[in-house]
């Protein structure tokens, strides 16, 4: 049994086979096991930064790639070793309409809304949040200062100490952190309507200041402090206890087209984020911005002060760990080989969902012959979700009909009938996560 399969769950290696076998999209839960062509990438990533850098600093990184070039995957990807640390995570979209960039009002509520710490169970969806976040983080504050004793005197004790170290926690809006100390003992306290008011003020709601002041809370969410308060709100999550914040945005919008003025002022926030990394205004911080490369040609250039501060001769990479640029569009491996080596992972989730066991050399010599097949059929990005439905077809198969190893004329029925789903817009959109 392959390490992969010693720590692969069978509930999850089902998960991984219904989504991609019955959709032809990536999964919500097990992204590793079906991980192929961008561990240098991670490793990068790991090695310098989750494992050194983030454990006292803070970095921005942009990651380039086309639609669906994989951009959200490897975000996800990002939030699955940031959660593994026990960083809090915001995985964000943006576009023009529902939350720009350049508004740092929905900003920093849409960061407050995604905002989760790793759920308990893969195959359950996280628990969403800002308030959840902190409630989570206030509950084992008073589990690890109480050390498992339950007597009332205790546990006011180390509330008290727990609200001491709050309040005296490094945050430059005291607002924010009048907001955090509030909101952390009325959990502990049980204050339901103190819990109300304060969830409602720290996820952006209009809140009469009359209302929160007797609180210490001073300040309203506005544009002229929406970012101030998104520094915050990575001080006080350090604070309470995580490791980090990770906050990882998602430029959504296809068309790109941004006027002048909002091609100056992303242009500005993101410099001033890169600035902020630098001085560790935002502790223990990893910041992603993925745009598409439309974004390197059309923004970038028309922003000097942003261009020069992410130039660089080659991007992220073992040669450059200090790279900004994360370019997708270079990968490790090429078309075919993807697929091969994509093929083995499929092959260990249906050994392990199905309790089964493969020869390892007859699969590979048929996961190369379909990989030709289809990256000589499909172009872009197409051919990997044509891959993965006739791959997972022809596993399935083998299971009832016995292993063997595959002409082409078994295998091009799969993929004849595969390419027939869906035209080549929809298989780049459905596959845009990978």
């Amino acid at each position: 049994m392959t390490a992969a399969e010693l720590t692969l769950d069978r509930r999850v290696a089902r998960h991984i086979l219904e989504r991609m076998g019955a959709a032809g999209v990536p999964p919500s839960a097990g992204l590793s096991a079906i991980n192929v062509g961008n561990q240098s990438l991670l490793n990068v990533l790991q090695t310098e930064y989750f494992d050194d850098l983030l454990t006292y600093g803070s970095t921005f990184k942009l990651v380039q790639a086309h639609y669906g070039g994989g951009k959200t995957h490897f975000l996800r990807l990002i939030r699955d070793l940031a959660w593994q640390r026990d960083f809090a995570v915001a995985l964000v979209e943006l576009s023009p309409n529902e939350c720009p960039y350049d508004d740092p009002v929905r900003v920093y509520t849409a960061v407050a809304t995604q905002l989760a710490a790793r759920p308990a169970d893969p195959l359950r969806e996280a628990d969403t949040g800002l308030p959840q976040v902190l409630r989570r983080a206030a509950l084992q504050l008073m589990e690890q200062a109480t050390d498992g004793a339950d007597s009332r005197n205790e546990r006011e004790k180390a509330r008290a100490s727990i609200l001491r170290e709050l309040r005296h926690a490094s945050c430059e809006s005291p607002s924010f952190r009048a907001a955090v100390v509030q909101y952390v003992d009325a959990v502990l306290s049980d204050d339901s309507h103190r819990q109300g008011l304060l969830t409602a003020w720290m996820m952006g709601e209009a809140v009469p200041l009359s209302d929160v002041s007797p609180l210490g809370v001073h300040e309203s969410l506005g544009k002229a402090n929406g970012f101030k308060m998104l520094r915050s709100l990575t001080q006080m999550l350090h604070a309470v206890g995580y490791t980090g914040t990770a906050l990882l945005f998602d430029e959504v919008d296809r068309t790109l087209s941004v006027s002048n003025r909002r091609i100056q002022v992303i242009g500005d926030n993101l410099r001033q984020v890169i600035d902020l990394c630098g001085g560790n205004r935002m502790p223990n911080t990893l910041f992603v911005y993925a745009v598409p490369p439309e974004f390197m040609r059309s923004v970038v250039p028309n922003y000097p002060a942003l261009q020069q501060r992410i130039a660089s001769p080659i991007p992220l990479s073992h040669r450059n760990p200090q790279g900004v640029v994360i370019n997708l569009e270079e990968l490790d491996l090429e078309p075919q080989a993807f697929l091969e080596a994509l093929g083995a992972k499929l092959v260990t989730v249906v050994e392990v969902a199905r309790g089964v066991t493969f020869s390892r050399a007859n699969q590979a010599a048929n996961a190369s012959r379909l990989a030709r097949m289809c990256v000589s059929r499909e172009f872009d990005v197409n051919h990997r979700r044509l891959f993965v439905k006739a791959w997972l077809q022809w596993l399935q198969a083998q299971l009832l009909d016995g292993e063997r190893v595959a002409t082409d004329d078994d295998l091009a029925p799969l993929v004849q009938a595969g390419a027939a789903v869906a035209e080549p817009d929809e298989l780049a959109d459905a596959f845009e996560d990978f």
